[in-house]
Protein backbone atom coordinates (compact mmCIF):
# COMPACT_ATOMS: atom_id res chain seq x y z
CA UNK A 1 0.00 0.00 0.00
CA UNK A 2 1.17 3.68 -0.95
CA UNK A 3 0.94 6.67 0.20
CA UNK A 4 -2.28 7.14 -1.19
CA UNK A 5 -3.41 3.76 0.03
CA UNK A 6 -2.51 5.28 4.00
CA UNK A 7 -1.43 7.66 6.23
CA UNK A 8 0.24 8.32 8.91
CA UNK A 9 -1.50 10.42 11.26
CA UNK A 10 -1.02 13.08 14.01
CA UNK A 11 -3.80 13.48 15.88
CA UNK A 12 -5.35 15.61 18.78
CA UNK A 13 -5.55 13.22 21.83
CA UNK A 14 -8.56 15.40 23.49
CA UNK A 15 -11.28 14.35 21.44
CA UNK A 16 -13.41 17.46 20.27
CA UNK A 17 -17.08 17.85 20.70
CA UNK A 18 -17.44 21.47 19.57
CA UNK A 19 -15.84 22.87 16.35
CA UNK A 20 -12.26 23.73 16.87
CA UNK A 21 -9.54 22.11 17.64
CA UNK A 22 -7.23 20.69 20.69
CA UNK A 23 -3.36 21.07 21.49
CA UNK A 24 -2.34 17.82 22.72
CA UNK A 25 -1.26 15.24 20.37
CA UNK A 26 -1.53 12.21 20.11
CA UNK A 27 -0.42 9.87 17.32
CA UNK A 28 -1.20 6.81 15.04
CA UNK A 29 -2.00 5.00 11.68
CA UNK A 30 -5.35 5.40 9.55
CA UNK A 31 -5.48 2.31 7.73
CA UNK A 32 -8.54 0.97 5.67
CA UNK A 33 -9.29 -2.23 4.15
CA UNK A 34 -7.89 -3.72 0.87
CA UNK A 35 -10.73 -2.92 -1.59
CA UNK A 36 -11.87 0.27 -0.33
CA UNK A 37 -8.05 1.13 -0.48
CA UNK A 38 -7.30 0.14 -3.95
CA UNK A 39 -10.81 2.05 -5.06
CA UNK A 40 -9.67 5.06 -3.03
CA UNK A 41 -6.30 5.38 -4.86
CA UNK A 42 -7.96 5.54 -8.18
CA UNK A 43 -10.36 8.00 -7.46
CA UNK A 44 -7.54 10.18 -5.92
CA UNK A 45 -5.71 10.02 -9.32
CA UNK A 46 -8.55 10.57 -11.33
CA UNK A 47 -8.94 13.89 -8.86
CA UNK A 48 -5.69 15.07 -8.99
CA UNK A 49 -5.66 14.83 -12.71
CA UNK A 50 -8.70 16.98 -12.80
CA UNK A 51 -7.12 19.46 -10.43
CA UNK A 52 -4.17 19.85 -12.91
CA UNK A 53 -6.31 20.46 -15.68
CA UNK A 54 -8.28 22.85 -14.25
CA UNK A 55 -5.22 24.68 -12.97
CA UNK A 56 -3.98 24.76 -16.21
CA UNK A 57 -7.16 26.25 -17.54
CA UNK A 58 -6.90 28.72 -15.06
CA UNK A 59 -3.59 29.81 -15.74
CA UNK A 60 -4.23 29.91 -19.44
CA UNK A 61 -7.70 31.85 -19.51
CA UNK A 62 -8.38 33.61 -16.48
CA UNK A 63 -8.68 36.72 -17.17
CA UNK A 64 -7.41 38.19 -13.32
CA UNK A 65 -4.34 39.34 -12.70
CA UNK A 66 -2.52 35.85 -11.68
CA UNK A 67 -4.22 32.93 -9.80
CA UNK A 68 -3.14 32.67 -5.90
CA UNK A 69 -2.12 29.33 -5.56
CA UNK A 70 -2.04 29.40 -1.66
CA UNK A 71 -5.26 30.19 -1.70
CA UNK A 72 -6.67 27.96 -4.87
CA UNK A 73 -4.80 25.08 -2.49
CA UNK A 74 -6.72 26.61 0.77
CA UNK A 75 -9.78 25.87 -1.38
CA UNK A 76 -9.46 22.75 -2.83
CA UNK A 77 -8.50 21.28 0.61
CA UNK A 78 -12.21 22.78 2.19
CA UNK A 79 -13.92 21.49 -0.83
CA UNK A 80 -12.67 18.32 -0.57
CA UNK A 81 -13.25 18.12 3.10
CA UNK A 82 -16.71 19.40 2.43
CA UNK A 83 -17.39 16.97 -0.20
CA UNK A 84 -17.30 14.29 2.47
CA UNK A 85 -20.85 15.61 3.15
CA UNK A 86 -20.31 15.46 6.72
CA UNK A 87 -21.57 18.55 8.37
CA UNK A 88 -19.47 18.09 11.23
CA UNK A 89 -16.00 18.13 9.37
CA UNK A 90 -14.09 20.71 7.53
CA UNK A 91 -10.47 22.08 6.79
CA UNK A 92 -8.48 24.84 8.35
CA UNK A 93 -5.83 26.85 7.00
CA UNK A 94 -1.99 26.83 8.28
CA UNK A 95 -3.27 30.74 8.66
CA UNK A 96 -5.99 29.93 11.33
CA UNK A 97 -4.36 27.07 12.77
CA UNK A 98 -2.79 28.35 15.86
CA UNK A 99 -5.97 30.54 16.29
CA UNK A 100 -8.38 27.49 16.63
CA UNK A 101 -5.83 25.83 18.92
CA UNK A 102 -5.31 28.91 21.02
CA UNK A 103 -9.34 29.39 20.80
CA UNK A 104 -9.77 26.03 22.90
CA UNK A 105 -7.97 26.83 25.63
CA UNK A 106 -10.49 29.98 25.86
CA UNK A 107 -7.76 32.46 24.29
CA UNK A 108 -7.57 34.38 21.23
CA UNK A 109 -6.75 37.55 19.60
CA UNK A 110 -9.53 39.15 17.70
CA UNK A 111 -11.57 42.56 18.30
CA UNK A 112 -14.80 40.44 20.52
CA UNK A 113 -17.53 39.87 18.30
CA UNK A 114 -19.15 36.13 17.41
CA UNK A 115 -21.33 36.26 14.43
CA UNK A 116 -23.44 34.17 12.34
CA UNK A 117 -24.83 33.89 8.67
CA UNK A 118 -28.00 36.58 8.66
CA UNK A 119 -30.62 34.67 6.90
CA UNK A 120 -33.42 36.30 4.99
CA UNK A 121 -36.60 33.83 6.56
CA UNK A 122 -38.61 34.70 3.23
CA UNK A 123 -36.20 34.39 0.63
CA UNK A 124 -33.69 32.36 2.57
CA UNK A 125 -30.85 34.44 1.21
CA UNK A 126 -27.76 35.68 3.08
CA UNK A 127 -27.38 39.36 3.84
CA UNK A 128 -24.49 39.93 5.53
CA UNK A 129 -22.92 38.46 9.45
CA UNK A 130 -25.67 38.87 12.32
CA UNK A 131 -23.28 40.27 15.45
CA UNK A 132 -24.43 37.73 18.27
CA UNK A 133 -22.24 38.40 21.16
CA UNK A 134 -19.55 41.63 21.65
CA UNK A 135 -17.62 40.41 24.11
CA UNK A 136 -16.07 42.31 27.46
CA UNK A 137 -12.28 43.34 27.19
CA UNK A 138 -12.88 43.30 22.65
CA UNK A 139 -11.85 46.87 20.64
CA UNK A 140 -15.82 46.12 18.92
CA UNK A 141 -17.38 46.88 22.38
CA UNK A 142 -15.14 49.71 23.07
CA UNK A 143 -15.88 51.34 19.70
CA UNK A 144 -19.84 50.57 20.52
CA UNK A 145 -20.70 47.72 18.28
CA UNK A 146 -23.81 46.30 19.02
CA UNK A 147 -25.61 43.03 19.21
CA UNK A 148 -28.18 42.51 16.34
CA UNK A 149 -25.92 44.86 14.33
CA UNK A 150 -25.33 43.25 10.41
CA UNK A 151 -21.58 43.34 9.46
CA UNK A 152 -21.51 43.57 5.71
CA UNK A 153 -17.95 44.50 5.12
CA UNK A 154 -14.13 44.22 6.54
CA UNK A 155 -11.63 46.81 5.37
CA UNK A 156 -13.97 47.89 2.20
CA UNK A 157 -14.39 44.61 1.14
CA UNK A 158 -17.77 42.61 1.10
CA UNK A 159 -19.12 40.23 3.07
CA UNK A 160 -22.77 40.40 2.52
CA UNK A 161 -22.80 36.50 0.76
CA UNK A 162 -19.69 35.29 2.55
CA UNK A 163 -19.44 32.31 5.07
CA UNK A 164 -19.01 33.16 8.51
CA UNK A 165 -15.33 30.63 8.33
CA UNK A 166 -14.06 33.20 5.22
CA UNK A 167 -15.20 36.17 7.60
CA UNK A 168 -13.53 35.01 10.63
CA UNK A 169 -10.16 35.10 8.60
CA UNK A 170 -10.61 38.52 7.04
CA UNK A 171 -11.26 39.79 10.52
CA UNK A 172 -8.41 37.71 12.57
CA UNK A 173 -4.59 39.09 12.49
CA UNK A 174 -2.03 40.11 15.17
CA UNK A 175 -2.63 41.60 18.22
CA UNK A 176 -1.91 45.34 17.30
CA UNK A 177 -3.41 45.46 14.55
CA UNK A 178 -6.04 47.20 13.05
CA UNK A 179 -9.23 46.21 10.79
CA UNK A 180 -12.03 48.60 9.20
CA UNK A 181 -15.33 46.64 10.23
CA UNK A 182 -18.88 47.92 8.25
CA UNK A 183 -22.18 47.32 9.93
CA UNK A 184 -26.08 48.17 9.05
CA UNK A 185 -27.57 49.37 12.17
CA UNK A 186 -31.53 50.44 11.98
CA UNK A 187 -31.43 51.05 8.16
CA UNK A 188 -28.06 53.04 8.96
CA UNK A 189 -24.21 52.23 7.79
CA UNK A 190 -21.76 52.02 10.39
CA UNK A 191 -18.02 52.21 10.13
CA UNK A 192 -16.05 51.00 13.15
CA UNK A 193 -12.01 50.87 13.24
CA UNK A 194 -11.25 48.04 16.01
CA UNK A 195 -7.68 47.19 17.26
CA UNK A 196 -6.71 43.43 17.24
CA UNK A 197 -6.37 42.09 21.17
CA UNK A 198 -5.45 39.41 23.24
CA UNK A 199 -8.53 38.34 24.73
CA UNK A 200 -9.30 35.47 27.24
CA UNK A 201 -13.02 34.05 27.60
CA UNK A 202 -14.24 33.38 30.91
CA UNK A 203 -16.12 30.17 30.55
CA UNK A 204 -18.60 30.31 33.45
CA UNK A 205 -20.00 32.46 35.90
CA UNK A 206 -22.33 32.22 38.85
CA UNK A 207 -24.27 34.09 41.08
CA UNK A 208 -27.05 33.01 44.40
CA UNK A 209 -30.57 33.64 42.96
CA UNK A 210 -33.68 34.39 45.48
CA UNK A 211 -34.82 30.75 47.28
CA UNK A 212 -30.83 29.31 47.19
CA UNK A 213 -30.76 28.43 43.66
CA UNK A 214 -27.57 28.32 42.32
CA UNK A 215 -27.07 29.94 38.43
CA UNK A 216 -24.15 28.94 36.81
CA UNK A 217 -23.93 30.36 32.91
CA UNK A 218 -21.40 27.68 30.89
CA UNK A 219 -19.97 29.48 27.98
CA UNK A 220 -18.65 26.67 26.86
CA UNK A 221 -16.69 23.45 27.31
CA UNK A 222 -13.26 24.51 26.41
CA UNK A 223 -9.86 24.23 28.55
CA UNK A 224 -10.78 24.97 31.95
CA UNK A 225 -14.65 24.85 31.99
CA UNK A 226 -14.46 21.76 34.65
CA UNK A 227 -12.32 23.57 37.25
CA UNK A 228 -14.32 27.16 36.61
CA UNK A 229 -17.81 25.37 36.81
CA UNK A 230 -17.10 22.64 39.87
CA UNK A 231 -15.50 25.98 41.88
CA UNK A 232 -18.42 28.13 41.52
CA UNK A 233 -20.64 25.39 42.76
CA UNK A 234 -18.26 24.55 45.70
CA UNK A 235 -18.34 28.43 46.46
CA UNK A 236 -22.50 28.58 45.77
CA UNK A 237 -22.91 25.78 47.91
CA UNK A 238 -20.76 27.46 50.30
CA UNK A 239 -23.83 30.74 50.61
CA UNK A 240 -26.40 28.52 51.59
CA UNK A 241 -27.85 26.98 47.74
CA UNK A 242 -30.25 24.43 48.13
CA UNK A 243 -30.01 23.60 44.35
CA UNK A 244 -28.73 24.48 41.03
CA UNK A 245 -28.76 26.00 37.63
CA UNK A 246 -26.94 25.62 35.42
CA UNK A 247 -27.44 27.14 31.87
CA UNK A 248 -25.95 26.07 28.39
CA UNK A 249 -28.21 28.10 25.96
CA UNK A 250 -26.34 28.99 23.15
CA UNK A 251 -23.62 26.84 24.56
CA UNK A 252 -20.90 25.65 21.32
CA UNK A 253 -19.55 22.53 23.11
CA UNK A 254 -15.86 22.23 23.43
CA UNK A 255 -13.76 19.15 24.68
CA UNK A 256 -14.74 15.88 26.08
CA UNK A 257 -12.06 16.07 28.29
CA UNK A 258 -13.72 19.13 30.37
CA UNK A 259 -17.47 17.22 29.86
CA UNK A 260 -16.64 14.20 31.70
CA UNK A 261 -14.45 15.54 34.41
CA UNK A 262 -17.39 18.03 34.85
CA UNK A 263 -19.81 14.89 34.94
CA UNK A 264 -17.70 12.96 36.80
CA UNK A 265 -18.05 16.07 39.97
CA UNK A 266 -21.87 15.90 39.39
CA UNK A 267 -23.17 12.19 38.96
CA UNK A 268 -22.78 9.38 40.88
CA UNK A 269 -21.31 5.99 39.70
CA UNK A 270 -21.85 4.86 35.98
CA UNK A 271 -21.19 5.11 32.75
CA UNK A 272 -20.85 8.48 31.61
CA UNK A 273 -19.40 8.60 28.10
CA UNK A 274 -19.73 6.20 25.53
CA UNK A 275 -18.13 5.98 21.79
CA UNK A 276 -17.19 3.90 19.52
CA UNK A 277 -14.80 5.11 16.42
CA UNK A 278 -13.79 4.38 12.77
CA UNK A 279 -12.05 1.06 13.65
CA UNK A 280 -14.98 -0.08 16.25
CA UNK A 281 -13.02 0.21 19.20
CA UNK A 282 -15.89 1.11 22.27
CA UNK A 283 -14.37 3.80 24.85
CA UNK A 284 -16.42 3.82 28.18
CA UNK A 285 -15.15 6.99 30.84
CA UNK A 286 -17.20 6.19 34.51
CA UNK A 287 -17.80 8.29 37.21
CA UNK A 288 -16.87 7.78 40.65
CA UNK A 289 -19.35 7.06 43.68
CA UNK A 290 -18.75 10.89 44.21
CA UNK A 291 -21.56 13.20 43.28
CA UNK A 292 -23.64 16.49 44.20
CA UNK A 293 -26.82 15.54 45.44
CA UNK A 294 -29.09 18.06 45.31
CA UNK A 295 -31.57 18.98 42.94
CA UNK A 296 -30.24 20.28 39.27
CA UNK A 297 -31.66 21.30 36.55
CA UNK A 298 -30.55 22.77 33.18
CA UNK A 299 -31.29 25.48 30.33
CA UNK A 300 -31.41 24.47 26.63
CA UNK A 301 -32.18 25.72 23.46
CA UNK A 302 -31.65 24.49 20.24
CA UNK A 303 -28.04 26.21 19.79
CA UNK A 304 -27.38 24.34 22.82
CA UNK A 305 -24.94 21.95 20.92
CA UNK A 306 -22.41 18.93 21.29
CA UNK A 307 -21.15 18.66 24.44
CA UNK A 308 -23.51 21.21 26.18
CA UNK A 309 -26.24 19.27 24.85
CA UNK A 310 -24.89 15.60 26.12
CA UNK A 311 -24.25 17.24 29.65
CA UNK A 312 -28.16 18.10 29.89
CA UNK A 313 -29.07 14.67 28.39
CA UNK A 314 -26.95 13.10 30.69
CA UNK A 315 -28.09 14.81 34.27
CA UNK A 316 -31.73 14.09 32.71
CA UNK A 317 -31.09 10.25 32.30
CA UNK A 318 -29.20 10.03 35.65
CA UNK A 319 -32.39 11.44 36.97
CA UNK A 320 -30.04 13.97 38.64
CA UNK A 321 -31.57 17.53 36.88
CA UNK A 322 -34.29 18.08 34.67
CA UNK A 323 -34.35 20.06 31.64
CA UNK A 324 -35.97 23.17 30.83
CA UNK A 325 -36.24 25.31 27.38
CA UNK A 326 -36.30 23.49 24.03
CA UNK A 327 -35.47 21.03 21.93
CA UNK A 328 -31.15 21.33 21.16
CA UNK A 329 -29.51 20.70 17.89
CA UNK A 330 -28.53 16.63 18.00
CA UNK A 331 -24.71 16.12 17.09
CA UNK A 332 -23.99 12.89 17.71
CA UNK A 333 -20.40 12.33 15.97
CA UNK A 334 -16.96 13.52 17.39
CA UNK A 335 -14.22 14.59 15.72
CA UNK A 336 -10.13 14.85 15.91
CA UNK A 337 -7.92 17.58 14.30
CA UNK A 338 -5.37 16.19 11.92
CA UNK A 339 -2.55 18.36 11.11
CA UNK A 340 -1.07 18.00 7.33
CA UNK A 341 2.55 18.58 6.14
CA UNK A 342 1.68 21.89 5.50
CA UNK A 343 0.28 23.72 8.73
CA UNK A 344 -3.08 23.13 7.95
CA UNK A 345 -5.53 20.59 9.69
CA UNK A 346 -8.47 18.23 8.81
CA UNK A 347 -10.79 18.41 11.83
CA UNK A 348 -12.12 15.06 10.85
CA UNK A 349 -15.30 12.77 11.96
CA UNK A 350 -13.56 9.71 13.01
CA UNK A 351 -16.07 8.43 15.61
CA UNK A 352 -19.82 8.11 16.96
CA UNK A 353 -20.79 8.98 20.70
CA UNK A 354 -23.49 7.53 23.00
CA UNK A 355 -25.84 8.86 26.16
CA UNK A 356 -25.31 7.29 29.21
CA UNK A 357 -28.25 5.04 28.53
CA UNK A 358 -26.45 4.35 25.09
CA UNK A 359 -28.67 6.98 22.83
CA UNK A 360 -27.48 8.86 19.67
CA UNK A 361 -28.23 12.58 19.72
CA UNK A 362 -28.25 12.39 16.05
CA UNK A 363 -31.05 14.55 14.41
CA UNK A 364 -32.68 14.30 17.54
CA UNK A 365 -31.31 15.96 20.23
CA UNK A 366 -32.21 16.53 24.08
CA UNK A 367 -36.28 17.00 24.44
CA UNK A 368 -37.00 18.74 27.52
CA UNK A 369 -39.04 17.96 30.49
CA UNK A 370 -40.46 21.10 31.09
CA UNK A 371 -40.79 23.01 27.26
CA UNK A 372 -40.53 27.25 27.12
CA UNK A 373 -39.63 28.94 24.23
CA UNK A 374 -38.44 32.44 23.88
CA UNK A 375 -40.04 34.97 21.10
CA UNK A 376 -37.63 36.55 19.23
CA UNK A 377 -36.83 39.54 21.24
CA UNK A 378 -36.08 37.56 24.11
CA UNK A 379 -33.80 35.30 22.23
CA UNK A 380 -31.68 38.23 20.67
CA UNK A 381 -31.77 39.72 24.34
CA UNK A 382 -30.42 36.37 25.62
CA UNK A 383 -28.05 36.19 22.74
CA UNK A 384 -26.17 39.41 24.07
CA UNK A 385 -26.79 38.81 27.59
CA UNK A 386 -29.00 41.12 28.36
CA UNK A 387 -32.36 38.76 28.66
CA UNK A 388 -33.25 39.84 32.64
CA UNK A 389 -34.01 36.65 34.90
CA UNK A 390 -37.54 38.43 35.99
CA UNK A 391 -37.78 38.49 32.02
CA UNK A 392 -36.60 35.24 31.04
CA UNK A 393 -39.48 32.61 30.96
CA UNK A 394 -37.20 29.62 30.83
CA UNK A 395 -35.28 30.36 33.92
CA UNK A 396 -38.22 31.32 35.83
CA UNK A 397 -39.64 28.17 34.55
CA UNK A 398 -36.52 26.14 36.19
CA UNK A 399 -36.46 28.11 39.18
CA UNK A 400 -39.79 27.46 39.93
CA UNK A 401 -39.57 23.73 39.26
CA UNK A 402 -36.27 23.79 41.78
CA UNK A 403 -37.88 25.57 44.32
CA UNK A 404 -40.50 22.84 44.26
CA UNK A 405 -38.02 19.90 44.58
CA UNK A 406 -36.38 22.05 47.40
CA UNK A 407 -40.06 22.24 49.19
CA UNK A 408 -40.08 18.70 49.15
CA UNK A 409 -36.58 17.83 50.27
CA UNK A 410 -36.56 20.24 53.48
Amino acid sequence: MGETGKRILTALACIIMGCALSTVLLYGTFARGGGRQTAAADDVAKGQEKYAEIIGVAEEYFIGDSVDMDQVNDAMAAGVVAGLGDRWSYYVSAEDYQSYQDGKMNAYVGVGITVQANIDEVTGNQHGLLVQDVSSGGSALEQGVQVGDILVAVDGNDVTESAVTEVKQMVAGEAGTQVLLTFERKGKTVSVTCTRKALTVIPASGELLDGGVGYIRIENFDGGCADAVIALVEDLRARGAKSLLFDVRNNPGGLKTELIALLDYLLPEGVIFHSVNYQGTESIAQSDAGCVDMPMAVLVNFKSYSASEYFACALQEYGAGIVVGEQTYGKGYYQIGIPLKDGSAVNLSVGKYYTPQGKSLIDVGVTPDIAVSLDEGQDLLLASKKLEHDEDPQLRAAVDALSAQSDTTE
